[in-house]
């Protein structure tokens, strides 16, 4: 019956897809692209009125293939691509976009920059507005293909000065790109979305122009604009700008705090911990013992020295003084658990102790202190940096003995 055969149909469609699904994943690459084939023959005698999405499959089965196939080669995969243009409007933007990728990652940037010209002028009816927001895309990595010839004319002039005709021809030049170029990544980066990229090359045209304002008020617009997505890289290209013109310390201080309660783990939280230190303001100081206990509850920060010579240094302050034992304290209680069997085993005594003697020396200080003379790490570090006779190990050990009782303390 009509009913039975398109059954059977469809269900060999399905077994045709998940073959070539198999074939994928076992990047099987010529077993997948014999298994597209039949289904793209499979299609033609497809009658049936419910709509599948088959362009939309071929294309991305058909690219990935492609992409992988060993025989495959570039004028094939141009070959491909250009029937997939012709396939349907609805998808046309985002088949070049992916075009234009594959031509950049190999190498291929003028021929980019001739595709994505093309789709700038691309225009069927209804479906221009439709398209809006591809079409900015468009607009957008040209804008970045732009900034690319900006950058490497700007290398050009400083490597070789702006004297002579040719110069002047290279400046001229430069400074179309970069009309160009700021144009276009000034229109995508109004649009609420991650554009990273884009803001960074932005804002690094602004700067060359000596348009600092601006520059700031993207950097702003970025990071704190509500209608964008929450992303760390805004506040991290934020503080490196007021950094660079080097604006006041609260300033730097509350971008990173910022910084901090999103993302406690991040690299810059380092430099946030010594400047917090190096603070007058008690509360501040209070502040940098919190970030650097909260970037070390991270595996990430496990063998990070620097972040353990920032704890151990503060610590070591708080001890010495006998002034704020109860900021140790409220950090050691939430920690005391989970700590030890994470950070101070003996196994790990043992291995930092081999790999890398600054670490183990800055971990049995934070040890010794927060675990007492008889934890398992501060033991053998002391014992084989005395061994060793490295003397700064024989202060440690006799430091951590001498501050025994603020261990009892801390430990409560």
């Amino acid at each position: 019956s009509s009913h039975e055969h398109k059954l059977n149909f469809r269900k060999s469609k399905e077994e045709c897809l998940s073959y070539i699904q198999d074939a994928m994943l076992q990047k099987q690459w010529k077993r997948a692209a014999d298994f597209l084939i039949f289904y793209t023959e499979s299609l033609e005698k497809d009658f049936s009125k419910e709509y599948m999405g088959p362009a939309e499959m071929i294309w991305r089965i058909g690219t990935e293939i492609l992409c992988h196939h060993s025989h495959s080669s570039m004028k094939e995969f141009n070959s491909f691509i250009e029937q997939m243009k012709t396939l349907g409007v609805k998808r046309y933007l985002k088949v070049c976009l992916e075009h234009a990728f594959h031509l950049l990652c190999n190498g291929l940037i003028d021929e980019a920059y001739q595709n994505l010209s093309l789709a700038e002028s691309w225009r069927f009816g209804e479906q221009t507005a439709i398209q809006d927001k591809e079409m900015k895309l468009i607009q957008a990595y040209r804008g970045l293909l732009d900034y690319y010839s900006w950058s490497k004319q700007k290398t050009v002039l400083l490597e070789h000065g702006q004297d002579g005709f040719e110069d002047f021809s290279v400046e001229q030049e430069m400074h179309s790109c970069f009309r160009k170029a700021a144009v276009n990544l000034k229109e995508i980066i109004k649009i609420p979305g991650v554009w990273d990229l884009f803001v960074k090359c932005y804002v690094d045209l602004l700067e060359f122009y000596g348009d600092h304002n601006e520059a700031r008020q993207v950097l702003s617009e970025y990071a704190y604009n509500s209608k964008f997505p929450a992303n760390p890289n805004a506040h991290v290209y934020l503080y490196q700008f007021m950094k660079r013109h080097g604006e006041s310390k609260k300033s730097l201080i509350s971008a990173l705090k910022i910084l901090h309660d999103i993302v406690p783990s991040h690299e810059l939280m380092i430099d946030f911990n010594t400047m917090l230190q190096k603070s007058k303001k008690r509360k501040k100081r209070r502040l940098g013992l919190e970030v650097i206990f909260a970037g070390l509850d991270y595996a990430g920060w496990k063998e990070n020295v620097k972040a353990w010579s920032c704890l151990a240094r503060q610590v070591k302050q708080i001890v010495i003084s006998e002034k704020h034992l109860d900021w140790i304290k409220q950090e050691w209680n939430s920690r005391k658990d989970w700590w030890p069997a994470f950070h101070f085993s003996h196994y790990l005594a043992k291995r930092n102790w081999q790999g890398n003697e600054s670490l183990s020396y800055e971990k049995a200080l934070v040890a010794g202190i927060l675990l007492g003379k008889d934890c398992k790490y501060f033991k053998y570090v002391s014992h084989q940096g005395c061994k060793a006779q490295v003397k700064r190990f024989r202060i440690l050990k006799k430091f951590v003995n001498k501050h025994n009782p603020a261990y009892l303390r801390i430990s409560g």
